[in-house]
């Protein structure tokens, strides 16, 4: 992992292996800040960007636990501004040339993102762009401005059809709050946050913590960024994480520590219980690993091919081992954030993965990758 600081590739990096749920590694690298070359502790305060979803699904799978909604539910029984919704027609090139629902949209589908709704990260199409346009995801607002936002737009493919990157995550947080009655912060804090010992983890860092925050880089070239060389940038879609603001996002608003985030990926490795108390059910953690996918659709990003690779309740699903990684890895669970923030779970190889770091570009990280094949090879038989 050394090299790539030395590369000029990433900052610091902070790295997490567990057999079973037993810690055996707990390591850091670099720094948190190369200007002031303050070195990465283990206490550092990460933004969790997309690593914010598999909390978010956790806690809707506590409630799908409680009865309170069913996976196969229409969005639209809870989020009636849903009713009316349209769909942008295949190759449509204006936003106004849609068609009708051919089925509501379900629960199911927007925690596996195969519900028709995108992110507008990726402008491919007419609706993409509308997304960043009308600032969907606007900080000011509130989760409900959100939605009634949401509802004015069309899909852009028929529910079911297809996997694709969304604001279905966002979507389940709003759920959350109807769900319990509770914003959807206070649920993550009395419910996770607070029992797990999650001390560091919420929406905002508090004053008294700025500085354990680590700096977010950039790449020189964004043209190619694996040149050498990195720059401060500030905190991206997410708005700064150095105040309290009125958004909440539940697909990647959240920072922390990556001792925090481990005491997730134990509970869940643990089949939903930890310390003695139990958050989730074993069968709510299978659904998190289980594919719920239609038959011959995959995982794709437009930046970032995915084979062999399915998606569950908030978890993309492997069923190849990659390149140099052992059978064991097949049935491995995982997901990241855009700013380097990934952890994995593989039950076959009874282990456990997270490496932390602070670079904002894509979502291909090669030293991630590297580390996993590495802890494969040394603890995955």
């Amino acid at each position: 992992m050394q090299k790539h600081i030395d590369a000029g590739l990433v900052s610091g990096l902070s790295a997490v292996i567990l057999k079973g749920t037993q810690v055996v590694d707990f390591h850091t690298w670099g720094n948190a800040d190369i200007e002031s070359r303050r070195p990465l502790r283990e206490d550092a305060i990460f933004r969790y960007y997309s690593g914010t979803k598999i909390i978010t699904s956790a806690a809707v799978m506590m409630l799908h636990d409680e009865g309170a909604f069913r996976f196969d539910d229409p969005v639209a029984k809870y989020l009636p501004q849903f009713a009316g919704l349209r769909v942008l027609k295949p190759g449509a090139t204006e936003v106004t040339d849609t068609e009708p629902l051919s089925r509501p949209p379900t629960i199911r589908e927007l925690i596996s993102h195969q519900s028709g709704f995108t992110y507008g990260l990726f402008p491919e199409t007419p609706v993409d762009k509308l997304y960043t346009e009308q600032r969907i995801m606007d900080m000011d607002s509130s989760l409900e401005e959100m939605i009634d936002k949401l509802a004015a737009l069309p899909l852009i493919f028929q529910p079911g059809a297809r996997w694709n990157y969304s604001i279905g995550i966002d979507i389940l947080g709003r759920l959350i709050e109807l769900w319990s009655g509770r914003t959807f912060r206070d649920f993550l804090r009395e419910r996770l946050f607070a029992p797990l010992g999650m001390v560091d983890t919420d929406f905002h860092v508090p004053e008294d913590k700025h500085e354990r925050l680590t700096t977010l880089y950039l790449p020189l070239d964004l043209r190619d960024n694996m040149k050498p060389g990195l720059k401060p940038c500030p905190d991206l879609l997410i708005g700064s994480v150095l105040a309290p603001k009125r958004f909440h996002s539940g697909g990647g608003g959240l920072g922390g520590t990556i001792g925090d985030y481990t005491r997730v990926i134990q509970m869940i490795a643990n089949g939903g219980e930890w310390e003695g108390r139990r958050y989730l059910s074993p069968a709510a953690v299978e659904l998190m690993r289980t594919n719920l996918l239609p038959p011959g659709v995959q995982v794709r990003l437009p930046v970032w091919e995915m084979p062999d690779t399915v998606f569950g309740a908030g978890f993309a699903i492997k069923n190849a081992p990659a390149e140099g990684e052992p059978a064991s890895a097949i049935g491995e669970y995982h997901w990241g954030g855009m700013a380097g923030t990934h952890s994995w779970i593989a039950p076959r190889a009874n282990l456990s993965g997270l490496i932390f770091t602070q670079r904002a570009y894509g979502f291909w990280h090669p030293f991630s990758h590297e580390f996993k094949r590495l802890a494969y090879q040394i603890a995955g038989d």
